[in-house]
């Protein structure tokens, strides 16, 4: 895969179409991107039940067995509560962990899911119309600890293009069991350090993007990794599942009291952006810079070329040779 500063969610390809990018694309496995494509139709209403109906065998937290039934599938989105939780209701704009086992309705082809051998978790956005429904929709009301079962039309898939990557066909079917975790704060919160002036100014006070904003003086030449709001959670370790929300521009001296054009940003895609970090799937200064951060945590990154993208531009907002500024609120680790 081509280095990118936000790869949207590493995880399977089913989940979450990828951003401009802060890892290194190595191949992996395929898996489910939550992004919704926004040329699809609106997903079908959710319904409980439909006939017929897949089974699922197994205990919460464990990969599920699922039997999907004879003939063909009705064709209804269904989004059916196997096993209800104890935790708190999932309301519209949480930020939810869930954990996946998927198939094909027709021929029975499992797809690649958090239990199996390199998944993970993943982050969705409850609700929301960038993520697609399959995902987003699952989760609203039910209780975190609840496993949910999802049937899902192409409408409330990936629509009438399939997904060739996995192996789905415009007109499959998918049948999900989606395991509620937890769910996430939005973003670090807390009462921001103040910054020196020869740093990026960072506000990030709000859900959205980050305002950027560059000092006349030339970069460092050296990696800074600041801490401006300390999370209360553990330590961040090598090999860990990392979910961020973050905002990424170039370094380009004079700008003066403009904010800078960012060149990418998480909260474009509906979830926070999630790696393995540590292990080269985003570039060095990040792997560098945020590992031993504390979950909960903003840190305002400034990464010299070496650290970065070298002599590569990408694209007209990202020249070859950029010192890259980021501010990243690190919001989970598993």
């Amino acid at each position: 895969m081509r280095r990118r500063l936000a790869a949207a969610l590493i995880v399977p390809a089913l989940m979450l179409t990828a951003a401009c990018g802060g890892g290194d694309d190595k191949d992996t496995k395929d898996s489910a991107s939550p992004s919704a494509d926004a040329s699809q139709p609106s997903a079908p209403k959710a319904v409980a039940s439909a006939d017929p109906m897949p089974t699922v065998a197994g205990e919460v937290g464990k990969k599920a067995q699922i039997t999907v039934p004879k003939g063909d599938p009705s064709g209804k989105f269904v989004v059916s509560t196997v096993k209800e939780g104890a935790g708190t209701e999932i309301k519209k704009g949480d930020l939810v962990v869930t954990k996946y086992t998927g198939k094909v309705w027709k021929g029975g082809k499992d797809l690649n899911g958090s239990y199996d051998e390199g998944g993970a978790p993943i982050v969705v956005t409850a609700g929301s119309p960038e993520i697609l429904p399959l995902f987003s929709e699952s989760v609203v009301g039910k209780k975190v600890g609840s496993r949910v079962l999802v049937v899902a039309p192409p409408a409330a898939a990936f629509g009438d293009k399939g997904q060739p990557q996995l192996g789905v066909g415009p007109t499959d079917n998918l049948v999900f069991v989606m395991d509620i975790e937890s769910t996430l704060p939005k973003k670090a919160e807390g009462t921001q350090a103040p910054i020196p002036s020869d740093l990026p100014q960072v506000k990030a006070d709000k859900d959205e993007a980050a305002t950027i904003t560059i000092p006349k003086n030339d970069p460092p030449k050296e990696l800074v990794d600041k801490v401006l709001i300390e999370g209360k959670g553990p330590e961040v370790k090598n090999g860990q599942t990392v979910y961020m929300q973050y905002s990424g521009a170039a370094w380009a001296p004079n700008q003066g009291k403009d904010a800078a054009k960012l060149f990418d940003t998480s909260w474009k895609t509906g979830s926070p952006f999630s790696t393995v970090i540590g292990q080269g799937q985003v570039i060095e200064g990040w792997d560098k810079g945020l590992v031993g951060k504390k979950v909960g945590s903003r840190v305002l990154l400034v990464i010299p070329p070496e650290m970065a993208y070298k002599d590569q531009a990408k694209g007209e907002d990202l020249p070859a040779n950029s010192t890259l500024a980021f501010v990243v609120d690190i919001v989970g680790a598993v």
